[in-house]
């Protein structure tokens, strides 16, 4: 099993930057696919970026790819995902996953969630 925890989430202008964590404990996350979703009050979870084990591959949300960018640093276990040009509409809670399979890009494919991180854009 892995445990993950997000962090770096916070209030930050449109137009503005952040750069959420994710670490692992537990399994490493070298042994795992990870990726970002995000929900917002009154939403269903949305699919972000997944990063593949080694960190060779990635895939994102269409409407993401050209803003947003995972990497991870699997020394640390730790995934990033790193939010420019942000807009009020991205404003969610952050998750960060764990799976076994590359890419996945349903919530229910996952099995290891991460609590959360709040990341709020104001206009």
């Amino acid at each position: 099993q892995v445990q993950l925890v997000e962090s770096g989430g916070g209030l930050v202008q449109a137009g503005g930057s952040l750069r959420l964590s994710c670490t692992a404990s537990g399994r490493t996350s070298s042994s795992y696919a990870m990726a970002w979703f995000r929900q917002a009050p009154g939403k269903e979870r949305e699919f972000v970026a997944v990063i593949s084990r080694s960190g060779a591959g990635t895939s994102y949300a269409d409407s993401m790819k050209c803003r947003f960018t995972i990497s991870r640093d699997n020394a640390k276990n730790t995934v990033y995902l790193q939010m420019n040009s942000l807009k009020p509409e991205d404003t969610a809670v952050y998750y960060c996953a764990a799976a076994n399979s590359f890419p996945l890009v349903v919530a229910a494919s996952y099995n290891y969630w991460g609590q959360g991180t709040q990341v709020t854009v104001s206009s």
